[in-house]
């Protein structure tokens, strides 16, 4: 499969989902306000991974891939929550945000902290309004999302992550935060798509582990750009983890190691993929955009 191909179903599906962030965010009955804010932290951009991982796993199935369409942007939802909380000045500190000045620093801290409330709950109802998903699959999603979401998941890797902070941390230690901060809600994305296809369960864990590993290697890539990335590119200062005295893969591994191990991590999702039998052509190139990206 070329590359183009890959880039056709992001540019076709990304557009779908800026198009329905949009709306479901202007339908809501709320304060203006409220909705601006959200819609500030929504619209920055992004790479999208986590809605794209869905769709391409509903699309490895022979689905629609609109099918997963409610429940990309609620992942979306609470991915964009977190990234609001993460840079308050509370937690990471942050000024700037895929290029632009943080929601905090544009609508003060308590807005910050209400658009993020506010993106964290709708994006569980938008899965309620998923239509042609049954009742059943819903609450199924529903649960998966939670526990991703929640301390069981991210909001448990972000705790480990402060908590790590100023100290030098095992690989175990380094990995777990990255496991539950970041691989939790990716795995959810490739698990949600499996569920939404009507999967096995033995498969839907073979998706899981695949993205658990993707979710490894997206942060260690983090880690490396942190260090190598442009901050043209990056739409955030390089060496931020440094100075916010984290431990990262080259600290703990040197750069070579870091990359040595990002490989690994690569080749371990691929084997993943192939493990499921279902078409995973798309999936393949998207794990090699993560092991390759700039940004």
């Amino acid at each position: 499969m070329e590359q183009s191909l890959l880039n056709s179903f992001s540019e076709k599906y990304k557009e779908l989902l800026e198009q329905q962030l949009r709306t479901s965010v202007n339908e809501m009955n709320a304060p203006s306000i409220i909705k601006e804010a959200m819609l500030y932290s929504l619209e920055a951009g992004g790479k999208r991974i986590r809605p794209l991982l869905l769709f391409a796993t509903v699309d490895a199935f022979g689905e629609q891939a609109e099918k997963g369409l409610m429940t990309a942007a609620a992942v979306e939802m609470i991915h964009t929550y977190s990234l609001i909380h993460d840079d308050l000045p509370s937690m990471d500190n942050d000024d700037l945000r895929r290029g632009r000045p943080t929601n905090h620093k544009v609508y003060g801290d308590a807005f910050a902290i209400l658009a993020g409330d506010a993106l964290l709950t709708y994006g569980f109802q938008l899965i309620t309004d998923s239509k042609n998903v049954d009742a059943e699959t819903k609450i199924r999603l529903i649960r998966e999302l939670a526990i991703a979401a929640g301390a069981e998941g991210m909001v448990g890797g972000q705790v480990a992550d402060m908590n790590g902070e100023n100290q030098v941390l095992s690989l175990e230690e380094l990995e777990y935060i990255h496991n539950h901060k970041t691989g939790k809600l990716l795995a959810f994305c490739a698990v949600a798509g499996a569920i939404l296809s009507g999967a096995s369960d033995e498969v839907i864990e073979k998706f899981r582990a695949f993205a658990l590993h993707l979710g490894l290697a997206f942060q260690i890539r983090d880690d490396i750009l942190d260090l190598e990335g442009q901050e043209e590119k990056l739409g955030k200062p390089v060496g931020s983890d440094e100075h916010n005295h984290k431990s990262t893969y080259p600290a703990l591994l040197t750069m070579d190691g870091a990359k040595h191990t990002l490989e690994k991590e690569i080749e371990a999702a691929k084997a993943m993929l192939k493990a499921t039998g279902v078409n995973t052509r798309l999936l393949e190139e998207l794990t090699d955009l993560v092991a390759t990206r700039d940004h």
